[in-house]
């Protein structure tokens, strides 16, 4: 039996829960054929009784394809997914889509349970390929993920406890949970261990901005920007920094230039394309300008500041309809989303009318 048969048991059953034709037919229909009486003690959490349902069903019939798909469902909720997954892999490839997505998602499940990740990501991948807008399959792809990085951290803190990729890789995690001083700490120490590493200036530089803007901060990030481009002469993203840098010092000239080069580094850089671009409107240059805003646009359709800007471009040089095109996609982009959720959250930002 599984180590983690209770979190299968319950990940399993609540498969049910996304509105598959499969698991509804115990509720929808009076349970009379063993299929569906297995299936509706599935559903109700019988799994003893659900599994001897199944089975003689199978007996009776054994070309019966939901009877298979659910025995193979109790099975992995119960916690013996190794009797399931063959199962389970056999129905994934069903011609009957819903069982085909159940199998699956459940499939998936006990690679997990099992501690197959390699498994897993193999599986999980396939469902995102044939499902890539169902929630359940990017749910458990994000878990998939996530565990996938979980056991190479963990084997890499065990394996290689000096290196210093576990100082890069402790400060990146550092940062995405919003410590940017232990960030900066950890890219230290692994610059010390390695300093002809590519990536771990920039690194530095980026979480001491994200710390702190003040003159000195921005000074100190400059400096490990530059000694990135020592390293990697053609890194976009440090000129890029080195650009917003001075931006804030006033020298739009200079960073301009900065902009430039990080775009001839990388084309399809879509924030220098932007920071190029609305420079040239900032100069009334409409004509040099459009063909960069155009382009971050098609890099980033949702990105707003690229839009605002190309509308800019497109009025002030006479383009009007254009110019309204542009408008409409703001108020798009703009327009927050509507349903029962939105207006939940509307709702907790409302104050009593007494106050």
């Amino acid at each position: 039996m599984t180590r983690n048969w209770f979190w299968t048991m319950r990940a399993t059953k609540s498969l049910c829960s996304a509105g598959v034709f499969a698991c509804m037919l115990g509720p929808l229909f009076a349970a009379d054929s063993l299929p569906e009486r297995g299936i509706a003690d599935f559903q109700q959490g019988r799994y003893a009784a659900a599994a001897r349902e199944l089975q003689d069903a199978l007996a009776a019939d054994p070309h019966d394809q939901h009877a298979r798909t659910f025995l193979a469902l109790t099975r992995a909720a119960t916690g013996h997914c190794a009797e399931a997954i063959p199962s389970l892999t056999a129905s994934g490839a069903s011609s009957d889509r819903d069982l085909s997505r159940l199998a699956a998602l459940a499939l998936v499940g006990c690679f997990l349970a099992e501690n197959e990740t390699a498994k897993a990501v193999t599986a999980v991948a396939e469902l995102e390929s044939r499902y890539p807008n169902d929630a359940d399959a990017l749910y458990l792809a994000a878990r998939v993920h996530m565990k996938a990085f979980n056991d190479a951290t963990l084997l890499m803190f065990q394996k290689t406890p000096s290196s210093y990729r576990v100082n890069q890789l402790s400060g990146e995690i550092f940062e995405t949970q919003g410590k940017f001083a232990e960030a900066a700490a950890e890219y230290r120490k692994a610059i010390e261990k390695n300093p002809h590493a590519v990536n771990l200036h920039f690194r530095l530089g980026r979480a001491i901005l994200l710390e702190s803007h003040d003159p000195d901060a921005m000074a100190r990030a400059a400096k490990e920007f530059e000694a990135e481009l020592a390293l990697n002469a053609e890194d976009a993203g440090a000129e890029f920094q080195l650009g917003q840098i001075l931006v804030a010092e006033g020298k739009r000239e200079e960073a301009l230039e900065r902009y430039q080069k990080a775009l001839s580094f990388n084309p399809d850089f879509c924030e220098a394309a932007l920071a190029v671009g609305r420079s040239r409107v900032q100069t009334k240059q409409y004509a040099e300008a459009i063909p960069l805003l155009q382009r971050a646009v098609a890099l980033e359709p949702d990105n707003e500041a690229a839009h605002y800007n190309l509308m800019l471009a497109y009025r002030n040089s006479g383009q009007m309809d254009k110019a309204r095109h542009e408008q409409q996609e703001l108020n798009r982009l703009q327009q927050p989303p509507q349903g029962e959720f939105t207006d939940f959250l509307k709702r907790l930002g409302e104050k009593p009318a007494n106050q």
